[in-house]
């Protein structure tokens, strides 16, 4: 492995998680471009995924309390979340990937551009049980379908007026529970091989350190800012989905 390789493995990991850290999602978008530029595809996908499932356990510990406070809150977005997976993988056969993926780049462009330099922040507070199922289901099936897992969940946390912790006690588990069937599915067709093995060894260390100093961050971000950041996360979620589909 090469100085170059190196210099793009530390810096990926350090932005993806970073970012992991400061909002408990949004560590591809930072870290796969890094990652694109020195190993194969199947093998950076695989590396963000799993260091995206281990800097995410580190952001679980700091919302602990308000998982058990509301579990059921939790599950409604879970359990719809994990099913959708094998649906949206089994539409790869049916669905054109790229036009899809094009769509929700779209949809979150418009919707970050539009939220993100309002002075009011919208605050739908009226509990949604059948919606937020259908928002998980719908956040699984995207991610196996299109590798968008966090995208549909991330807009409609951030209009919620929940305290950061609350809203990071949903979305930070959501994204785990997809990402960590994801691992296990890159895993059987032999994406952990001994290039991805040899990367793992930088970017964990590095990876970890850097959502350490996110975490510290977020902890300092008051609620508005945290809702703030998650909208603007949104529009930088659907750039890149853009950037990378265009060029």
């Amino acid at each position: 492995m090469n100085t170059e390789t190196i210099v793009f493995l530390v810096l990926g990991a350090m932005a993806g998680g970073f970012i992991n850290g400061l909002s408990g999602t949004g560590t591809a978008l930072f870290a796969l471009g890094f990652y694109l530029a020195v190993l194969e595809p199947i093998t950076a996908v695989a590396i963000v995924t799993l260091m995206a499932v281990l800097a995410g356990l580190q952001g679980l510990w700091i919302v602990r309390a308000d998982i058990f406070k509301h579990p059921k809150r939790l599950l409604r977005f879970i359990v719809p979340g994990l099913a959708g997976v094998p649906i949206g993988l089994w539409l790869l056969d049916f669905i054109e990937t790229s036009t899809l993926r094009l769509l929700i780049a779209a949809l979150l462009i418009i919707y970050g551009g539009y939220f993100g330099f309002r002075a009011a922040l919208p605050a739908f507070s009226r509990k949604t049980p059948i919606l937020d199922s259908l928002i998980g289901f719908v956040g699984g099936v995207l991610g196996g379908a299109a590798g968008v897992s966090g995208a549909l969940p991330s807009m409609w946390l951030s209009l919620r007026p929940w305290t950061k912790t609350e809203t990071r006690a949903v979305m930070q588990p959501l994204n785990m529970v997809i990402l960590s069937t994801t691992v296990v599915l890159l895993a059987f067709k032999g994406a952990y091989g001994p290039s991805a093995l040899q990367a793992l060894m930088i970017t964990i260390p590095c990876g970890l350190i850097a959502a350490q100093v996110g975490i510290f961050v977020f902890r300092r971000l008051s609620d508005l800012m945290f809702r703030r950041l998650l909208i603007l996360l949104t529009l930088l979620m659907g750039l890149g989905i853009l950037v990378a589909e265009v060029f």
